[in-house]
């Protein structure tokens, strides 16, 4: 209650409210306001405190989208170091290699990443392939492996494991593709305007030409010859 209180006598409605009232004070002294002092003043304090702006907490400052990717970024370092320590086949490794430098792209830092960061679809595509997908696609050929050693049959563990990555990395293709469409289309969508631009002032300068060469036709026929130059 006090903190109300307190919170009040220093809010603008009490402060604005009071410099009103001081004033019906001075209006009082000077002999004006008689026996209604005590209205004038209550009422200047009211209007006062209606008039003053009403009291407006900050708005919460939050991160900027682009800054929760550093997190991710440490991430796919991590997954960088063990991936060297696993013994992975060629064509799973060559794959692999070329996706993580696909999100290392997508991850740099600068408008590249913060692209990213305003699509909370790709960021989280990203995220799901650094930190579940990828680790856990190796982790089980790695299992698989130990037990196709002991138990040969059915599928080799090096084709699935290619399969994954293949479609891990198509995902991470599409997203980028789509990244740059978007720039692509921004390109087009300001082209056309700077056409559209273009195309009314040849407009408007084909108008008044038209313009004054009616203006011209219509006084030789009203005079009978032609204008002077």
């Amino acid at each position: 209650m006090a903190e109300r209180v307190l919170g009040y006598l220093e809010s603008a409605r009490n402060l604005t409210g009071s410099a009103a009232a001081l004033g019906g004070l001075i209006v009082t002294f000077a002999g004006f306001a008689g026996v209604y002092w005590p209205v004038v003043v209550g009422g200047l304090y009211g209007a006062g405190a209606l008039l003053a702006p009403p009291r407006r907490p900050p708005a919460p400052a939050f991160e900027e989208p682009s800054s929760r990717l550093d997190e991710l970024r440490a991430d796919l370092a991590t997954l960088r170091v063990y991936l060297k320590q696993v013994d992975l086949p060629p064509a799973a490794a060559e794959r692999l290699e070329a996706l993580a430098g696909l999100l290392d792209g997508l991850l740099a830092p600068g408008w590249v990443s913060e692209a990213l960061a305003g699509d909370p679809e790709g960021v989280h595509v990203v995220a799901r392939a650094v930190r579940r997908d990828v680790p856990e696609s190796v982790d089980v050929y790695l299992r698989t492996r130990w037990w196709t050693r002991l138990a040969p049959g059915g599928r080799a563990p090096e084709e699935e494991l290619e399969r994954q990555v293949a479609l891990l990395h198509g995902e991470a293709q599409a997203l980028v593709d789509g990244l740059r469409e978007a720039e692509e289309l921004r390109q087009r969508s300001h082209t056309r305007y700077l056409e559209d631009r273009g195309f009314g002032a040849a407009r408007a300068q084909e108008h008044r030409g038209a313009t004054g060469a009616v203006r011209a036709e219509t006084g030789r026929a009203e005079t009978g010859r032609p204008p002077e130059p």
